[in-house]
This record gives C-alpha cells, structure tokens and sequence, in this order.
C-alpha cells in the first residue's frame, strides 16, 4: 500500500476528532481508531479450549512467557506488545487502568489479577522486550465453545462483536480437527461488521498435529495430508487462506532447548536399538521405571511434558541423524515442527500487507463509528472513506481476494486461479504473484508482458461481461505494480507487452488503447474459456 492511502485515512480520523472535541464514547472510539493505524499488525490467536493457543504463542516468541495452564489469566484476553521495559497493566471494563507485579515461575508470567473477577477485566496489557513483537502485536484469547459461556463470549465480543469491526487485524484460528463451532466462529469472523473482515485474514492452524498420527514418527505427514484435505473442504475454504499443520508443544521446547535435555536425548540416542524401540514404544512405557536406560523416571517424565512423545521420538532420530550439537538438533526440531511454514505464511500473507488490512479494518472502524454518532460534517469524512477505498488498488485486490474465497469469481476456472494469484493469493512478492518459483528480473518482464496481454484483450473483448470485466482491471493493475516494481529494481525502461513504452501506472483496462495491445481473437478467447460472468457457463 502506498503510503499515501494511510495517510489519507490518518487525515480522515484527525478530521473527525476536530467534529467530536468534547470527551465521549465516540471520542474514545476514535482515539482507539487513531492509535492503531500507526501500531503494528494485530494478530491474535483464537480457538477451541485446549486448542494450544498460549504454548503457540510462546512458540512464536521464542519464549515461554505466557501462562499455559488453566488458571484464571487464560480466561482473559491478553495483548503482547513490545517494550524496552517489561510492563502488565490490567484494563478492567470500569475504572482506571492498575498496574500488575511482574512475576514469573519456570519462565512463564503469572498473571494475578489480585481480587478482580475475571468478568470484570477487559484486557490485560504485557509490554515485553522480545524482537518477536517488534513488528506484530500478538492477542492471545480464551477458548471458544467453552463449558464457561462467559469465558466464550469474551472472545467472541473482543474478536467478533457484533456492532463493529473485529479488532484484530489478522487471525490464527487454532482447531485439533474440524468441529462445527470452528466453523461457525470462522464464519462470524468473516461477517463482522458486514463483512468487514472478510476472509483475506485468517489462517487454521491444524494443532497438535503430531497427536493426529499418535505420536509417531510420520505424524506430521499424517497431519500435512488432513491440512490439504481440510484446504479443500468447501466451508473451510471460503473462510480461511489455508491450513497449516503445527506441532506447537514440539515448537515451543525446541525453541527453549536446554543442554541438559540435548544430553539426554543423545544417551537415548546411544541406546541399542531394541532397547530403545522398546523403551519409546509409548509414552506410558517411556514414563515407567526401567533398567533400559540410566535416566531417572522423573527425567525422562520431564522429557515427555516439554516435547511429548514425538517429540522425544523425533529428537533421537535426528540426533542419530548427525545432530551433532543442541543448536543444531533445536533447528532442526522447529522445522518438523511446522512453526516456520507458519511464521513464513504469516510473514507472506498478513505481515506484507499490513499496512492495507490496518488501513481497511481502521476505515470500516470510522464509519461505523461516525455512522452510530452522526453530526454535521461526517458526510465529508464518508464521503472521504469511499474515496479511499475506490482508489486504493491495494484495498481492491483484498476485496477480490475475498470474493475469490467466499464466492468465486465470474471467469472460467483456470482464470480465476490465475487472478487470484496474481492479486496475491499466493503472496505479494512478484514470483508468488506470477506463480515462477525462481526466476530472473527478464523471466519476470516477460511473463508480466504475456500477462498483460491477455488480461487487456479480456478485458476488452465484447464477449466478456461486465462483472468479468471489473476483475480483469484489477488483474491488470496488480500486473502493472509488478512491471513497475521490477523497473524499480533494474533502472531499465517500462516497455509493455507490444514493445513500447508502457502506459503510466494505475492506468484502468479501458485506457488501454485498442491498436497498442498484443490481443488474442474472440475464438481465441473462446477457447480459452475466459469471458464469461459464470464459473459454469459456456
């Protein structure tokens, strides 16, 4: 997103704050509003209880930091911002903001609310100074479809209120296997405020992955298969960018590896191999008292609460693999655990396109806002949002993204594939939009010059409707960002598809003149199957 768009939205809310100067909710609201289109991506984690949420968040952090048990502090929502100086503030619903100790037992926060009932806590702020939060809020939130409806609706009413928009930028949706109630959250995510998320920004988070194949060794493949088949479901699809499996225990105590418990990994390692199937055949049997080998019963149950079965399975294996040292055997422990796969789907998806999804969720934010308080003056500042959003390209292609995904779009189904590609289903960088996995600046010229000659004839040929002819142009200008991005990098000319000089950037499809582009026939548009308004038609 240029920076242009969030500064237009920023001038937006400083109007509006001129038009509501006296201290009121609405106020508030705005303030709120103002202070997170400059704050970093807010992604919080939500699920089921026992989902996994707090020990995936620790998993990102690198840190066990957050409480994981069941204490009353997972029953409240809790922000992770950066701070140069650790802080805890508790933010009840009624009343000024109180300060909390800061106390810690094996490396986790204990969040105390010293007396206040849970119901009556809002939120409760951490200031921490973890690298992790430099560039991302993280929201860790209480389960849903709790036994405890109180302790639901406080993640429901932070996460999908019902009068306004979500206030959370981006989502982790953790779910063990694919239950009705994941669903229906998803489903409200999706709808908040009208359909202000959208589906642009949640990702499911296949939990636990390592229990789907009991613990062994191939766990993760078992769980990568039930991902892709969970990709396909037609309900999760719609309301999801994809489905990640992840090991989030394994993630969490690889990334706090101790030596103690590296040395203890190699002695089982060292282990004849009959000794050691025998001992790891099942975490009941690891657990019990053996000769097989020298580590004490409550060593080796130590073992099994850090990194469970699989964990332990895995850890041997790679060691007798040549994990030669605890640096090396926690890398490669993290990589089977799916935390990168996570953390680079995160990065691709939310992260680069932050700004936009802050920009959108602010903008949907102030007019409801404005919209619920009306006064003189607000039609200008609306007026002002719709502009915004009409002209921002960045805002359009996650419309049509999401429409991709909820919908499908009006173009035959090898185009739409390619369109939502290259309006960054994939990605945003210019080969995940092009679909090349490696390729040169030259590899990439060209296959946008293929691009943009046909998305134009498309767009241009009478037999393709109007709907059809809406998303072309939307293609297109994703198309021209790339040349331009590429004309950036290189310092060579903006040539398009016919060898001349390309129109200026942001230029629609119906500026494009007729004699300057490289366009196909009717029958070959045809026989593409690309012009029509339907998936099904012909």
């Amino acid at each position: 997103m240029t920076t242009s768009a969030r500064d237009d939205a920023a001038k937006l809310l400083a109007s509006a704050l001129e038009l509501y100067d006296e201290p009121s909710d609405t106020r508030t609201a705005l303030e709120d509003l103002q202070r997170r289109l400059h704050e970093p991506l807010r992604l919080a984690l939500a699920g089921m209880v026992k989902a996994g949420k707090s020990t995936l968040l620790n998993a990102i952090l690198g840190e066990k930091l957050a409480p994981t048990d069941a204490g009353e502090c997972t029953r409240v929502v809790t922000w992770y911002r950066y701070s140069t100086t650790p802080s805890i503030t508790l933010h009840p619903h009624e009343g000024e903001p109180r300060r909390m100790p800061i106390k810690r037992e094996a490396g986790r926060l204990v969040l105390e609310l010293d007396g206040v009932a849970a119901e009556e806590v809002a939120w409760i702020d951490v200031g921490w100074p973890s690298t992790g939060l430099r560039s991302v809020i993280l929201i860790d939130t209480p389960g849903i479809a709790s036994l405890s409806t109180d302790v639901s609706a406080r993640s429901t009413a932070f996460l999908v209120p019902e009068a306004r928009p979500s206030s959370a930028d981006a989502i982790i949706y953790l779910m063990r296997h694919l239950h009705a109630s994941d669903l229906k959250f998803l489903e409200s995510f999706r709808d908040t405020a009208a359909g202000s998320s959208e589906t642009v920004n949640a990702v499911a988070v296949l939990s636990r992955a390592d229990e789907i194949g009991s613990g062994r060794i191939d766990s993760m493949l078992s769980a990568q298969k039930v991902a892709r088949r969970y990709e396909k479901d037609g309900d999760l699809a719609s309301l999801s960018l994809g489905v990640v499996p992840v090991a989030g225990l394994l993630a969490e105590s690889a990334k706090t590896l101790r030596e103690n418990e590296y040395a203890a990994f190699k002695e089982l390692a060292a282990l004849p191999r009959d000794d050691r199937e025998r001992l790891m055949v099942s975490a009941d049997r690891f657990a019990r008292p053996s000769d097989l080998t020298s580590l004490s019963e409550k060593a080796r149950k130590a073992l099994l609460s850090r990194f469970g079965i699989f964990g332990v399975r895995l850890a041997v294996a790679l060691i007798r693999g040549g994990a030669t040292t605890s640096t090396e055997l926690a890398e490669q422990l993290v990589q089977h655990s799916g935390l990168n796969e996570l953390q680079g789907f995160v990065r691709e998806q939310f992260r680069t396109r932050g700004a936009d999804l802050k920009v959108r969720g602010v903008l949907d934010g102030l007019e409801q806002t404005i919209r619920d308080d009306p006064r003189e003056g607000t039609q200008s500042i609306l007026a002002g949002i719709e502009r915004i959003r009409a002209t921002a390209h960045t805002l359009r292609e996650l419309s049509l993204l999401s429409q991709a995904k909820a919908s499908g779009l009006p173009l035959r189904a090898a185009d739409a594939t390619t369109a939502e590609r290259i309006i960054g289903g994939q990605g945003v960088t210019p080969t995940a939009r092009l679909g090349l996995d490696e390729a040169t600046d030259e590899a990439v010229r060209d296959e946008v010059d293929t691009q943009l000659a046909y998305w134009r004839s498309l767009s241009q040929s009478p037999l393709t409707e109007r709907a059809a002819v809406e998303v072309c142009r939307v293609v297109i200008r994703s198309l021209e960002e790339i040349a331009s991005e590429v004309v950036r990098a290189t310092g060579g000319a903006d040539i398009d598809a016919t060898g001349r000089p390309a129109q200026r950037v942001g230029e629609g499809a119906e500026e494009q003149r007729e004699d300057g582009e490289a366009g196909l026939s009717d029958e070959e548009l045809l026989e593409h199957g690309s012009v029509l308004s339907g998936p099904d038609k012909l």
